[in-house]
């Protein structure tokens, strides 16, 4: 039940690299940007006709970046650990010159004039953009399998859902075609498919990562977050694309931690093997896990998912009137049910699930002050059959969507900080815990993060 699956054929260049040893063959002249652009290529060229990640591959503009950032080596520029590194970006995120598609057939009035500012945090750190990559339609979605560019597919059984939103990014980096990629995530749409895929995927907290240029879905819950190989990697990135002060180096003053281990019956239902799985490797390593009683322990008893898609069905709508209006015929019937029926949830109905929000935040928050980092596991199951829309756990049939987000989707509402980490496999497919923290404590999720990462190794 436990350890990694592989699949060579689905190993592209960067399967195995790390963004240091990256950065060290770099320097060292040991390679090139251009020549790590042409791995990505030849990867892409190989592996993405069976997972289908990439919406679009800016060959051209990919190799003149990577002439420069070599360029900037050689004269003695280093603009950091991202310098000369192919990255990809997920397609409702602006790069001029490229259309973004948002992955749907509907108007976004055709090619981006400026890049975001993710982008442009980017590029000023070296990075070199390779494309961007499939996702959900309007990023509204948990299983990646509905765009006008078709599902992307799970690496370790392309059978498999890659899940959502942000499934071409996570796939992108599971299967080694690029090491970073950027995704977003308004309940879950790193965490998830980083789950499903087995890489690490990093909601950072709210708006710590601007927002500016990329297409919203519902904007009091949108995060921008990143998929890497490795808990380090994330770090790196995010370190890169932030503001916000992240220590520099991992630290080891985790395992000291009480983490509140919040049993994933406390908030839907999930399947016993992946929460043993979590479990135990936080044991394993020589954390202690308090169980939380009684989560989430607030006065509002309306389970936490009906609350949150109060909360995103209305914001979705509003942010998507316009095409509802104009472009419905051209809408998945998938999406476009999910976006009417935000018409019909109703102002009070809203307020009342924002004072709700704000109960939530305030019991994590006590949380948080008695436990350093709170843990469960990210994904009540595995990666479901591509375009499955119920899964079992034992004799229990759930909606896919709402068991896929009913864990990672709390921690949207809270805005805090929340990583996903492989811990394991379950029926041959990859299953992981998530931590989360305070704002400003991330250096302690990050440390913890990487012991666990060792020790499912």
């Amino acid at each position: 039940m436990t350890g990694t699956t592989t699949n060579s054929l689905l190993d592209g260049y960067f399967a195995g690299q790390s963004l240091i040893t990256l950065g060290h063959d770099l320097r060292s002249a040991r390679t090139t940007s251009a020549e790590l652009v042409e791995y990505a290529l030849q990867s892409i060229a190989r592996i993405d006709p069976i997972v289908n990640a990439f919406v679009s591959v800016n060959a051209d503009a990919a190799r003149a970046a990577a002439r420069a950032a070599d360029a900037e080596l050689s004269s003695g520029l280093d603009r950091g650990p991202l310098h000369g590194i192919p990255v990809a970006v997920k397609d409702l995120i602006d790069i001029a010159g490229l259309p973004t598609s948002c992955g749907s057939a509907t108007s976004f009035g055709g090619m981006a004039t400026h890049d975001a500012e993710v982008v442009t945090r980017l590029r000023d750190q070296g990075a070199v953009i390779i494309g961007k990559t499939t996702l959900h339609e309007f990023a509204y979605g948990a299983t990646g399998d509905r765009s006008v560019h078709g599902p992307s597919r799970n690496p370790h059984d392309p059978s498999r859902m890659s899940g959502g939103s942000s499934g071409g990014s996570a796939v992108a980096v599971a299967a080694g075609m690029v090491p970073l990629s950027l995704g977003t995530d308004t309940a879950g749409s790193v965490r998830v498919p980083a789950a499903l895929c087995g890489v690490v995927g990093f909601k950072p907290a709210y708006d710590a990562i601007p927002s500016s240029g990329v297409y919203p879905l519902a904007p009091t819950l949108d995060h921008i977050g990143l998929f890497a190989r490795s808990v380090e990697d994330a770090l790196l990135g995010y370190r890169a694309l932030t503001d916000r002060p992240v220590d520099t180096a991992l630290h080891d003053d985790s395992h000291s931690l009480t983490i509140g281990w919040i049993p994933a019956k406390d908030v839907a239902d999930s399947d016993p093997r992946i929460e043993a799985l979590a479990h135990d490797l936080l044991t394993r390593v020589g954390f202690v896990p308090d169980t939380v009683h009684g989560f989430p322990g607030w006065k509002h008893h309306q389970p936490l998912f009906e609350v949150f898609t109060t909360l995103q069905s209305k914001e979705a709508y509003e942010v998507h009137q316009h095409h509802l209006d104009h472009d419905r015929n051209l809408i998945d019937p998938e999406v476009l049910a999910r976006l009417d029926s935000g018409r019909k949830v109703s102002t009070s109905s809203y307020a009342t699930a924002h004072e709700a929000r704000g109960q939530l935040r305030s019991t994590v928050q006590e949380l948080l002050q008695a436990y350093g980092l709170l843990a469960l596991p990210t994904v009540p199951v595995v990666a479901p059959p591509l375009g499955a829309r119920s899964v079992h756990i034992g004799s229990t049939e759930l909606e896919v969507r709402s068991a896929l987000l009913s864990l990672t989707s709390p921690w949207n509402m809270t805005g805090t900080p929340a990583i996903s980490i492989p811990v394991g496999t379950c029926d041959g497919l990859p299953t992981a815990v998530q931590l989360i923290a305070s704002a400003g404590d991330e250096h302690l999720m990050f440390a913890a993060a990487q012991a666990l990462e060792s020790a499912a190794r």
